[in-house]
């Protein structure tokens, strides 16, 4: 009787992009070295179940501070007319 031929100890291959987490733990800084220089992804697992995603982080742009209160004032008709309101300094 032949014994079927499949990976040893039941591990998936690691061209999927899965990683057991005890690998995960020895090969970190390997595996994030290989996601920021080739953007490869791998999904994390724990007894075959996935737990977590390693994937390049993509800096967004900051907005620019210039215009960043555009549309922030409803409605001002009058704005050189003086206001209505007694200030502090007007009250003694």
């Amino acid at each position: 009787m032949n014994k079927p031929r499949g990976r040893p100890h039941g591990r998936r291959p690691r061209d999927r992009g899965q990683v057991a987490a005890a690998d995960f733990k020895a090969r970190c800084l390997e595996l994030m070295d290989r996601v920021r220089e080739t953007g490869a992804e791998y999904v994390v697992t724990k007894h075959g179940e996935p737990v977590a995603r390693l994937v390049p982080y993509l800096a967004t742009a900051r907005p620019s501070l210039f215009g960043s209160m555009k549309g922030t004032v409803l409605k001002y008709e009058r704005p050189l007319d003086p206001l209505d309101d007694t200030y502090e300094m007007d009250r003694s």
